[in-house]
């Protein structure tokens, strides 16, 4: 037990009519040096037991401890996880999230959807053309 706890049980045995013990007896324990000593009695040898020694050590085997670090490829593991649901994504959410991922700059930007022109087709027949001709210059 430690003697702040042994003080204490003491405090509460104590007789009612008993108090403290006068100021002039107790010890002073907010001087300087009554960190260091606790700081001392905080590192003060133990006897613990050598670490260093051999006793109830298990001799483990190279090739498992080779076998436990070695990398695993959790390549197959993965493909399967993978190719098992095929749960398509929205392809607005898909694009929303593209879009978040995007860069400022304009390497990151995605090319220009360019419209596809309409080969421009004339709104009048040959037909029409004939007639214009006649009532524009007089011919038959």
């Amino acid at each position: 037990m430690s003697a702040s706890l042994l003080r204490r049980g003491l405090e509460l045995l104590e007789a009612p009519g008993q108090g403290k013990a006068p100021p002039g007896l107790q010890r002073e324990r907010d001087g300087p040096r009554a960190a260091g000593a606790a700081r001392r009695r905080k590192k003060a040898p133990q006897l613990d037991k050598n670490k260093a020694t051999i006793k109830g050590r298990v001799v483990k085997s190279a090739i498992e401890e080779y076998h436990k670090r070695k990398a695993v490829n959790h390549l197959s593991t993965n493909l399967r996880y993978m190719l098992k649901g095929r749960c398509v994504a929205n392809k607005a959410i898909t694009e929303q999230v593209l879009a978040q991922n995007r860069g400022r700059k304009s390497k990151d930007l995605p090319p220009k959807k360019v419209a596809k022109k309409k080969p421009e087709g004339t709104v009048f027949t040959e037909e029409d053309f004939r007639k214009f001709e006649r009532e524009y210059f007089g011919r038959p």
